[in-house]
């Protein structure tokens, strides 16, 4: 396979996997609760999903160094089909409960804690091939083809499920994946990313890389600052329309904008990421984002206002992941490359975990709007902190954090 057809197989499966994601995510807690008809029953998957991401750095550290290749990947996602037809197969025998929807989480969120950000590594080795700078707008690229799922598949999931019910939506997924899966049999792996690889011995420990590249480092911390308050928005604008009188509405309003907005800052990304300082785009994404959060509870009685806010802040999210994804791909190889990317990972979905286990006791203690306006401050005082204007970036052991970027994001 040319260089380029197994970039197109890594982008068609990012697209068939969060597709099948989102789709599954409409109908999974309508099964839950018809099956156990138990609410709290419905939370269990994603629950389950998160221990394995939050314990990653320690059991995945050796395993995500073989992950160099798209059949070593394909393995991967076939371990995950395996836990999404739990819970299908389950409903399929009448047998749905507890135990079925924690295993399937716990399986699925070891596939996924490992899979993802090697597809993200493993996508920057193939484009090393053709040159600086393709990294960076391939992985912006990819970036897309999870956000479009966003617009796509839930209104194709609502209609599926008023068309014939949500059982037959759980295959939907596992599908997706499988489908994924076949597609990456295709792609080889990188000479460069493999000739790093030393098993377990040799792979670098996630605070080791993240210390060795302060630049890294302080995108990494941004995004897990953002991902700890991201509760705020998604809790707080629930909250915020049950407590008005419209419930679903505020957060249906500030979720459709947001989705259109990263949509929309996706398809810029991969033109404007290469051309901007990486730091500070990513700080400014930030920054953005807080700022309309802090906004949001001023305009709670205006549903356009609300939209158009999150529009705001979810176009400038794909510009400042795509900058750290590109200080990621330009300041790092092999090892270390999949071990930044798993570390990228971990922190901000680890954050987001803990953010959401938390967040509705906040939300209750000090309210909706007030969580929203700190959530949003502290996201601007750490992007302005963490950028890099306020402190200098301290110079890494290797010296590569003080070497300046043109702009296809080579060393100058």
């Amino acid at each position: 396979m040319t260089t380029r057809r197994a970039i197109a197989a890594m982008l068609t499966t990012t697209f068939l996997t969060w597709m099948g994601q989102r789709t599954t995510a409409v109908a999974l807690p309508l099964v839950a609760l018809a099956e156990s008809g138990s609410a709290w029953t419905t939370g269990l998957v994603g629950g389950a999903a998160g221990l394995p991401v939050l314990t990653s750095a320690w059991w995945a550290r050796g395993l995500r160094q073989g992950l160099t290749t798209g059949r070593a990947l394909a393995g991967v996602l076939a371990v995950q089909v395996v836990g999404l037809l739990v819970v299908p197969i389950g409903a399929a025998l009448g047998t749905v409960g507890p135990v079925h929807l924690a295993a399937a989480g716990l399986i699925t969120g070891c596939a996924t804690a490992v899979s993802a950000p090697a597809q993200r590594a493993l996508l920057a080795d193939i484009c090393d091939r053709l040159g600086s700078g393709i990294s960076a707008r391939m992985l912006a690229w990819q970036d897309f083809a999870q956000r479009s799922t966003m617009i796509l598949a839930p209104p194709l999931a609502g209609w599926a499920v008023t068309v014939g019910g949500p059982f037959h939506l759980l295959w939907a997924e596992a599908t997706g994946v499988g489908l994924g899966a076949a597609v990456l049999l295709t792609v080889s792996g990188s000479a460069a990313g493999a000739a790093t690889d030393g098993g377990t011995a040799g792979a670098p420990k996630l605070r080791h890389v993240l210390a060795s590249h302060p630049e890294v480092r302080r995108a990494v911390a941004m995004a897990g600052v953002g991902g700890l308050t991201w509760f705020a928005f998604t809790l707080g604008l629930a909250i915020l329309g049950a407590q008005t009188g419209r419930p679903g509405l505020l957060i249906s309003a500030g979720m459709t904008g947001y989705g259109a907005g990263s949509v929309l800052g996706a398809l810029t990304a991969p033109v404007l990421v290469p051309r901007l300082p990486s730091l500070g785009t990513a700080a400014v994404g930030w920054i953005i984002l807080g700022l309309a959060f802090v906004t949001l509870p001023a305009v709670t009685s205006s549903l356009a206002s609300i939209a158009c806010l999150a529009a705001v802040g979810g176009f400038a999210m794909p510009l400042g992941i795509g900058a750290a994804n590109r200080l990621i791909s330009v300041r790092t190889q092999g090892a270390e490359r999949r071990a930044a990317f798993a570390a990228a990972s971990l922190v901000h979905d680890g954050a987001v975990s803990l953010g959401l286990l938390a967040g509705g006791a906040v939300i209750g203690v000090a309210g909706a709007g007030p969580t929203l306006v700190v959530a949003g401050t502290v996201q601007v005082v750490a992007a302005l902190l963490a950028g890099p204007w306020l402190i200098p970036v301290p110079t890494a052991r290797d010296g590569s954090a003080r070497q300046p970027l043109d702009r296809e994001g080579v060393h100058a």
